[in-house]
């Protein structure tokens, strides 16, 4: 490769091998003599450095600004709280206060105080590495356990890579805000999926938000032979090329399980990733170029005053359900199918799909949908091209990028790239022409639905869009009113995984967490950050190990760093097919069958009563 590039591996959700795809294309890339950089962006559970053991040569804190007021100089004159769009600034009669965790750190109060009482000092939310593994060159972010943005250190992460090097980024799952950070300024894009029905839906997800970005990509299938070719025929339709296919192999499992990289365990795959390097080459090179689509949709004046929640319900007990919310480290855990044969089990209960930026829990339940109702949790920022004078005021002033210059010539105007706007106001409150408006938009969509099993709530996030965790506390509050409605002694959440905004949301105030994870130094790793999130939300949690027999030996290590930390393991579902045959049914596993893991996953759910009783 002449050109260096910037390569970013993605996927729809987590668990698909996009590490393991980043890590291995880094190796085999450096080690073939191309100067490479591996930057890990997956801040919320950062892996890469298990399988690179990378040498850190030195490490950068991570901060936002967030507002001080000085009280001697504060007037009280109350133009800083308006000015804050987060909430995180509020002007009591006789005090102002902030709230440091609910800061954007845009900058808009300071703006605002015009007696200079607020200062802007650096609160620290995470960190940055920089190190080397052979000849690769090392980066990864790592988001503080607690805090909820992970964007401020996913761009600290890309702008501490060396300049004039090939990047391979290792971007976080899904399509919200951390991952456009991640792959915006990638040259092309590497998907990975599995071909599976979860694989395909997530895939449709991910390809969505890339042609939303206008960039060019190619598709990578992990684990070819698991599921159909469902997949295959998809990109075939939609013209995506497919650029490798690697097979399903336990050896590459088992592998992943002690962190080796598959082209040090398994040599002969070395040369699928150079090929796969030289194809990403190509497509970078080859690719028509694409016009981003941006649409943004705009909120109704008047919102709906009616809740579908309380629509044609029998009224029930005030009393809430006692909520359950099985989350992971990281996705493709099996949290989703363990939480769908709970909802088999149960006698009375309802589920709540909080996995707001890929959701899958339908595909098992087939859901007959019967109220729906837009989601509008943000504003986006537009510009009236006849008063904008093109001063940049507001270009200026932004501090997400999201305002851009003019590039037609003749043009004047200045326009908000909705994707990176995070409806903090600044524009507006500095435009001297007053050319710039807060327009609330439809954030997503979240659903009341009829399932084989009992009601279901769940939601869609919109590409790139902000708030989430409001989303998801609004899945989760109309979960438990159907709940009560229908005297459902259960509610049953499919969190999300990671530890950012989404988790938080999904599990502040639950009656039990159970953390799927696997036998692999990676489930490990992540395991440890989730059990402090827990800690530190006061959050009872649980732990079921899934595949437990592929790594006995990481297994028993899980158990004893649970024990540790006072959290018991209730149980451990051998490896099996069965899980992925049940899949492709679309049915839960213990709907398919008395097998091994059916009947550990029925001893398990009996166990998670006896936990939830005492909770």
């Amino acid at each position: 490769m002449n050109k260096p590039l910037v390569i970013a591996v993605a996927s729809g959700k987590g668990g698909t091998g996009k590490t393991t795809f980043a890590t291995n294309l880094a190796v085999a890339m450096a080690e073939a003599g191309d100067p490479t950089v591996y930057v890990d962006c997956d801040v919320e559970e950062p892996n890469g450095h298990i399988f690179l053991r990378p040498t850190i040569t030195d490490s950068l804190e991570v901060s936002i600004p967030v507002p001080v007021v000085d009280e001697n100089r504060c007037t009280l004159c109350g133009a800083c709280g308006p000015a804050c769009r987060y909430s995180a600034i509020a002007v009591l009669p006789n005090k102002v206060l902030t709230f440091p965790k609910l800061c954007h750190g845009c900058g808009g109060c300071a703006l605002a105080c015009t007696p200079g009482a607020i200062r802007e000092v650096p609160r620290i939310t995470g960190k940055v590495e920089i190190g080397v593994s052979g000849r690769l060159g090392f980066v990864q972010g790592r988001l503080d356990v607690g805090e909820a943005m992970a964007p401020p250190v996913i761009r600290a992460a890309l702008g501490a890579a060396a300049k004039g090097r090939t990047l391979v980024i290792d971007a976080p799952p899904g399509t919200s805000c951390p991952t456009i950070e991640s792959v915006r300024a990638a040259d092309v894009v590497l998907l990975v999926a599995e071909p599976t029905p979860f694989g395909l839906n997530d895939l449709k997800l991910a390809v969505a938000m890339l042609r939303a970005l206008g960039l060019p990509f190619g598709v990578a299938i992990n684990r070819a032979g698991i599921g159909d070719d469902a997949v295959s025929s998809y990109c075939a339709s939609e013209r995506i090329p497919v650029l490798v296919e690697i097979p399903n192999d336990r050896e590459i499992a088992r592998a992943y399980s002690r962190g080796e990289l598959a082209v040090v365990a398994l040599p002969h795959l070395r040369q699928s990733f150079l090929a796969l390097r030289d194809r990403l080459a190509e497509l970078a090179l080859t690719a028509k170029p694409q016009v981003a689509k941006r649409p943004v949709v705009f909120a109704p004046v008047a919102t709906p005053t009616h809740d579908p929640s309380e629509e044609n319900l029998p009224r029930g007990s005030s009393d809430a359900a006692r909520e359950l919310v099985v989350i992971s480290g990281k996705g493709g855990t099996g949290k989703t199918s363990i939480l769908a044969s709970f909802f088999a089990l149960a006698d009375k209960a309802a589920v709540a799909d909080c996995d707001v930026d890929a959701a899958d829990l339908h595909l098992v339940l087939d859901p007959t949908v019967r109220a729906r109702q837009p989601f509008s949790g943000g504003s986006t920022a537009v510009i009236d091209a006849k008063r904008c004078t093109g001063c940049g005021v507001c270009a200026a002033r932004c501090r997400f990028d999201a305002v851009r210059a003019p590039v037609d010539a003749g043009v004047t105007s200045y326009d908000i790239d909705a994707l990176f706007c995070e409806g903090c106001g600044v524009c507006v409150d500095v435009c001297p022409e007053r050319a710039v408006t807060l327009m609330p938009t439809i954030n997503g969509e979240w659903r009341i639905s009829d399932t084989r099993r009992g009601p279901m709530v769940d939601a869609r996030l919109g590409i790139a869009q902000e708030n989430s965790g409001k989303l998801v506390s609004l899945v989760r509050r109309e979960a438990q009113a159907v709940a009560r409605s229908q005297r459902r002694d259960f509610l049953l959440g499919d969190g999300s995984p990671g530890i950012g905004c989404p988790v938080i949301a999904s599990i502040t105030g639950a009656s039990l967490v159970l953390v799927v994870t696997e036998p692999t130094l990676s489930g490990l790793h992540d395991l440890g950050r989730v059990a402090e999130l827990c800690r530190q939300l006061h959050v009872k949690a649980c732990v079921c190990i899934n595949k437990a027999d592929l790594n006995p030996e990481i297994a028993s290590a899980i158990e004893a760093d649970a024990g540790r930390r006072g959290i018991p393991v209730l149980g451990r579902i051998p490896y099996d097919d069965s899980v992925t045959r049940a899949q492709m049914k679309r049915v839960a596993v213990v709907e398919d069958g008395d097998g091994p893991v059916a009947a550990e996953i029925r001893a398990l759910w009996e166990r998670v009563k006896t936990a939830m009783e005492g909770a």
